[in-house]
């Protein structure tokens, strides 16, 4: 039987050279980043920038063993609106270490002069923020162990504040570490934490970091489903690869990249990033229309009966609702966004989340409590300034409702959240104390102290219990 067609390196593997070690070797960073260093090394560029890749948690254990098998190599397959599939063998990554095998040849890797940027994609929660103050915090059991004198490092802060001790006292300038979180100024934030825990661990070397530590600001944006053994199955049947963890994701891809590497860079810009000097107009459109729309469609889609994310954005209630939260409440809090026309990205939101061959799954995109980081910002501009927030508050609501645990029809949800033990404790209350989900301040701050939101927010939340999604849904439109 014949095999659709793979497209495979054209370069020489053996000829690459490290320049990047990234943190996070995940689904995004192999859709993504990965990518566009393979598609210029396709180009006869960034041989010198190759990756290396470095994990930390015991569930990385397993990308290791894979890469190793695979050496390095894995398939990353588009999938398009109308059904075709466009599949690539991805070449750039060619290292991998687990730090807890050999922490130090993790540090080593990084002090090597030859890597000039540290990338990272360790999810928002990867970044140890205390939710109410956002400082560094310090408590965690990982972090506390690494601050100890003489620790081997056991977290992303102590391997490469580590690295760049030994930079500093062997005279070699420090890599550049990039930041590719989905958090509004990712690069601010990663210097402020990894500047305080170096900080706490030798003030003169957190003061070196500081001033000589270059952390550029990013925004990212794939939609990149977790891969499923039915996607195995199917590229083994349609490609004839036989791959452990290939990669599957939408075909759109964007990445704003705000170019400040005073070591030097791949030529980004000839694989479609956008290089710039303000990126936050960019990460302020998608967090705030992308990310916050995907919050909107999740818990109103799965009350509904859906679970993937293409049938919730079918749903023409549901699509009416997340347009006019975009146009309405979101867009109002934007600044102007360089060289994007507003009104076509958020028709093309739309599109993007109907792409049924993605099969992105709405529990995805429920898991972990990103509202107060995505949506609360649009909700307290707006409150600011005496704009609208009905609709904002009815996904807020639409999330307390899902965290009861239960759907309509009496199925039962698995609520995925860092959270999860406090947000249902309350969630369970709300039927006698409508307010009960606000009261965390760690996730609202004083929202519950603002009556014109609170109104809003439980005039949609007795809805949902007393009539369901649906007939929410019909009231909001």
């Amino acid at each position: 039987m014949s095999t659709a067609p793979v497209a495979r390196p054209s370069y020489d593997r053996s000829d690459l050279t490290v320049g990047i070690v990234h943190f996070g070797v995940g689904g995004f960073h192999r859709a993504h980043q990965a990518m566009v260093l393979d598609t210029l090394m396709n180009r006869g560029l960034a041989h010198d920038w190759a990756i290396c890749g470095i994990g930390v948690l015991p569930a990385d254990q397993r990308m290791r063993d894979v890469l190793h098998a695979q050496d390095g190599l894995y398939t990353l397959v588009l999938k398009h609106p109308d059904g075709a599939r466009e599949a690539r063998q991805i070449g750039s990554i060619v290292d991998y270490l687990y730090a807890p095998d050999d922490p130090d040849a993790a540090i080593e890797r990084m002090a090597d002069p030859g890597v000039r940027i540290v990338s990272l994609t360790i999810t928002e929660g990867g970044y140890n923020i205390d939710q109410v103050s956002g400082a560094f915090d310090l408590t965690t059991t990982d972090v506390a162990a690494d601050l100890k004198p003489d620790a081997v490092p056991r977290t992303v802060f102590g391997l490469v504040t580590e690295a760049l001790r030994r930079r500093r006292d062997r005279g070699i300038p420090p890599f550049t570490v990039m930041s590719c979180d989905n958090i509004q100024g990712n690069g601010h934030v990663a210097q402020r934490v990894f500047t305080e825990f170096a900080r706490q661990k030798d003030a003169d070397l957190g003061a070196w970091i500081a001033e000589n530590v270059s952390f550029p600001n990013s925004m990212v944006d794939r939609i990149t489903p977790v891969t499923t053994d039915q996607d195995r199955t199917e590229i083994a049947a349609e490609f004839g690869v036989e791959d452990a963890w290939p990669v599957v994701a939408e075909p759109f891809f964007q990445w704003v990249l705000e170019d400040a590497f005073p070591l030097g860079r791949p030529p980004y810009d000839e694989a479609g990033v956008q290089l710039v000097d303000d990126v936050e107009p960019y990460e302020l459109m998608k967090l705030r229309l992308l990310n916050a729309s995907h919050q909107g469609m999740c818990y109103f889609g799965r009350l509904s009966g859906y679970t993937y994310a293409h049938e919730a954005a079918r749903d023409p209630l549901i699509a009416r609702f997340l347009l006019r939260y975009m146009v309405e409440e979101a867009t109002p809090t934007l600044r102007p966004v360089p060289g994007v026309d507003l009104d076509e990205y958020k028709r093309t939101l739309i599109e993007r989340f109907s792409n049924e061959y993605v099969l992105d799954t709405l529990a995805r995109l429920c898991a972990e409590d990103r509202i107060p980081k995505w949506l609360l910002p649009v909700v307290r501009e707006e409150l600011v300034a005496g704009g609208p927030v009905r609709l904002s508050a009815a996904i807020v609501a639409s999330w307390a409702r899902y965290a009861e645990g239960t759907g309509e029809n009496g199925e039962t949800f698995d609520v995925v959240d860092r959270v999860r033990d406090s947000v249902m404790a309350k969630a369970a209350r709300q039927r006698e104390d409508p307010t009960a989900f606000l009261t965390d301040r760690s996730l609202f701050g004083d929202l519950i102290d603002d009556e014109r939101f609170v109104t809003e927010y439980t005039a949609a939340l007795d809805l949902l219990l007393r009539s369901g999604a649906q007939a929410t849904l019909e009231s909001l439109d």
